[in-house]
């Protein structure tokens, strides 16, 4: 890189912003991975991400909320512990502070109803009280993500969500 030109790095720029595309479409895929995922739950975890950004959608949310909703769990595609951060980091150079917030700590917050289980403090989501994205956090974790492995529920399909993937995916807000 020492010895690159002004312009290779501007064809490096081009090429890169022509492919730009390429992101939703391998958002997309991630997603679809999901499919494959149940581990004990009552539906796999691509249905329950298209849930939680269903539920999203019907209450009103953005669609940059809306998207994160959808991405929240596209972690587990790689990793189940490291889910969250994971996500984040995918949806952080396109969302605003706090979505890539809402979606960095869910679990956390998704804690609430659950970690008890495992010994763990339920409370943990209080340490951000203070944050001012603390209520859309919570409202994420507590409306959208927690009640959402159902499978009975009238979930919007992927192909509902994929002119929004489109969008948002299409160009970054910052690198």
């Amino acid at each position: 890189m020492d010895t690159s030109t002004a312009e290779q790095w501007a064809t490096i720029g081009a090429e890169t912003f022509q492919n730009q595309p390429r992101v939703a479409e391998r958002i997309l895929a991630m997603l679809e991975s999901l499919n494959e995922i149940v581990d004990g739950f009552s539906v796999d975890q691509l249905t329950h991400c298209l849930q939680t950004a269903t539920r999203a959608e019907r209450a009103g949310a953005d669609d940059e909320v809306v998207v994160a909703s959808l991405l929240h769990d596209v972690g587990k595609a790689i990793s189940v512990p490291g889910h969250p951060r994971i996500a984040a980091e995918i949806l952080r150079p396109y969302v605003r502070p706090e979505v890539y917030e809402m979606i960095r700590v869910h679990q956390d917050f998704q804690g609430r109803h659950y970690y008890a289980h495992f010994q763990m403090d339920p409370n943990l989501r209080d340490q951000y009280r203070d944050e001012s994205w603390f209520s859309l956090a919570e409202q994420f974790a507590d409306e959208w993500d927690q009640t959402s492995f159902d499978p009975e529920y009238d979930t919007l399909p992927l192909s509902h969500f994929e002119p929004k993937v489109r969008a948002l995916f299409a160009t970054p807000h910052s690198l």
